[in-house]
């Protein structure tokens, strides 16, 4: 199961890592806390204080166009934000 999906980097989390040392991902919505935890220390290298978590529904969204109504939902998925220790950071920018 690959538990770490994708960094999200929105500028809430950009605020949030600046001036906390927060860092959000996007995570496979059957991992639990612990889980999360090993594979940021894992993937990162880094020593994580703290771990939160929250579960998105989808949303549904409904277009009008020439050709008719079009409705759809979005994805379902859950979100984790994770506090490092002091000292600790992480570069998501470093790959490219």
């Amino acid at each position: 199961m690959e538990i770490l999906i994708k960094p999200l980097v929105t500028e809430k989390l950009t605020d949030l890592t600046e001036k906390l040392n927060r860092y959000g991902f996007v995570v496979d919505r059957r991992a639990n806390k612990e889980e999360i935890k090993k594979a940021v220390e894992e993937m990162y290298g880094v020593s994580v204080a703290a771990v939160n978590t929250m579960v998105y529904g989808g949303k549904k969204k409904v277009r009008y166009t020439k050709s008719g109504i079009l409705a759809g939902k979005t994805s379902a998925y859950k979100k984790a934000i994770i506090t490092l220790k002091d000292g600790d950071t992480i570069d998501f920018y470093s790959n490219i």
